[in-house]
């Protein structure tokens, strides 16, 4: 428990929240559980109870009596109950079982018939995409003396008879 130098020694447990690895196991919000406060995990989670705040996760499984209030952010989200907030993940499942609310930002989204969304969705790379065929745009030329129009062809500069 104490190092040479007197100081307490991290548990294992303890190690493995800072290097980020998860114990295999993923960790459980049973239905008769509520939280209110912040969620993070290195690993997967459930949660079949009620969770006012955001959760961070590898993965995140809301079951079917569940009841989020809060954002999301995992690599793969999967829902199956109620989400009030934005989910930002990957890959994002949503079940008919499920009632979302909120803005949905993915890679790959699956929405089943019968699921309630309430929202925009986007995708990761909308914006990077846009950002992309913008630069590609070439900057406008300024006109040079005597020309008022580059690249246009000349017209006959008679004047209209009639």
């Amino acid at each position: 428990m104490f190092s040479k130098n007197g100081e307490t020694a991290g548990t294992s447990d303890d190690s493995a929240k800072i290097s980020g690895k998860s114990s295999g196991i993923p960790s459980l919000i049973s239905s008769d559980l509520e939280i209110i406060g912040d969620l993070r995990c290195a690993g997967d989670i459930q949660i079949d109870g009620k969770v006012e705040g955001n959760i961070k996760s590898k993965t995140v499984t809301i079951g079917e009596g569940a009841q989020v209030k809060g954002s999301i952010a995992a690599d793969r989200a999967t829902l199956l109950g109620s989400v009030s907030g934005e989910i930002k993940a990957e890959q994002i499942i949503i079940a008919k079982t499920a009632k979302v609310v909120g803005d949905i930002i993915h890679r790959s989204l699956s929405v089943e018939a019968g699921a309630i969304l309430d929202g925009h969705c986007r995708r990761f790379d909308a914006a990077k995409e846009a950002k992309r065929d913008n630069s590609k745009i070439a900057p406008l030329k300024p006109a040079q003396p005597g020309n008022a129009m580059p690249n246009q062809p000349k017209q006959n500069s008679k004047p209209a008879t009639g």
